[in-house]
């Protein structure tokens, strides 16, 4: 058994993931997805699919980013 690092569930098949110098055991991808994703800096909604990368920050799309 395991705790998931996002909601604390206890599972018996964890997923376990390390990205960008971080790792977790995960219940779900929704709490996978929770804890690493990256966050839009204008919108702060959770980046799922591509960002768009503009002035050193991750944003979820152009508008938010300010290039469109």
């Amino acid at each position: 058994m395991a705790t998931c690092s996002t909601c604390g569930n206890e599972t018996e098949r964890p997923l376990e993931l390390a990205y960008d110098g971080r790792a977790g055991k995960y219940d779900s991808f929704e709490c996978a997805i929770h804890d690493l994703a990256e966050r839009c800096a204008h919108c702060d909604c959770t980046i799922i699919g591509h960002p768009v990368y503009a002035g050193g920050a991750a944003y979820c799309c152009e508008h938010c980013s300010g290039i469109s």
